[in-house]
């Protein structure tokens, strides 16, 4: 019997004995980004990736998400995934050994190469997260990505799979999974084909170390102000020159960080 020829080459058709539902199934695109998370709460996700423009490309197969139930790995009758803290103190920590056999799952059919394939575990005392990370990420094969729970994780663990550590920022949330969303939202939106325009991910804030400049739109005129005249005048020169203005006062005003890393 030969092989029938496939009609889309791009899509990676799996063999299964259960019947399937072909028009709510997503689609499967062979090479596309993918995002594994683990998490012990796997129906958090796709949570708002699910929606709007991250989430039609997730139906499309431009990217895959694979959720991954840390609480499978628990140890025990009741498959317990923490224990308290060696030395003493207030709350629980993830336990070596279950993150161990949960990364090693994570791990299969993935690239060894790092900057292929990042293993991240989202903490507040990670480097912090930024545009020029995201793009790194985006670049990749895919990424894992580690959500914390609790006081944290066996530091073991982390040091023996040589875990990548980010921070959303100096403040500290109940897990990891508000985290992962907001990181691979930045992440996916950079995928070519995601937002279906190149040009939008080229003009926003931090694409050139700047703040994004104002944004107007209809009516002309609306409560008393009107659109800045330069933005109606269609000097394209001229507005280039405005905008770049704008993002230059917004960054000194707001970000004077940004502005001083910009200047050096």
């Amino acid at each position: 019997m030969t092989e029938p020829t496939k009609s889309h080459g791009r899509l990676a058709i799996q063999a299964s004995l259960k019947p399937r539902d072909l028009l709510e199934e997503p689609r499967v695109v062979k090479g596309a980004f993918t995002a594994k998370v683990i998490t012990l709460f796997p129906e958090a996700f796709p949570g708002t990736l699910g929606l709007s423009l991250t989430g039609k490309a997730l139906d499309f197969g431009l990217w895959r998400l694979d959720p991954i139930d840390l609480r499978t790995f628990g140890v025990g009758k009741h498959r317990n995934v923490d224990d308290t803290p060696a030395g003493g103190g207030a709350g629980m920590v993830l336990r070596a050994d279950v993150v161990d056999a949960a990364l090693r799952h994570a791990r299969v059919g993935t690239p060894v190469d790092r900057t292929r394939w990042p293993v991240v575990y989202l903490s507040p005392r990670g480097k912090p997260f930024d545009q020029a990370t995201a793009r790194r990420l985006a670049g990749g094969d895919g990424l894992t990505l580690l959500c914390g729970r609790f006081e944290g994780v066996d530091q073991r663990v982390l040091d023996h799979h040589q875990i990548e550590e980010i921070s959303l920022g100096d403040f500290v949330l109940t897990g990891g999974e508000i985290a992962a969303q907001a990181l691979l939202d930045a992440t996916v939106r950079l995928i070519p084909g995601v937002l279906g325009n190149a040009a939008s991910t080229e003009e926003e804030s931090f694409s050139d170390g700047l703040l994004e400049h104002p944004q107007y739109t209809r009516p002309a005129e609306w409560e008393g102000q009107e659109i800045p005249t330069v933005l109606q005048s269609g000097n394209h020169a001229e507005i280039a020159k405005w905008r770049k203005a704008q993002s230059e006062a917004l960054t000194r005003d707001r970000r004077p960080d940004l502005w001083e890393k910009r200047r050096k």
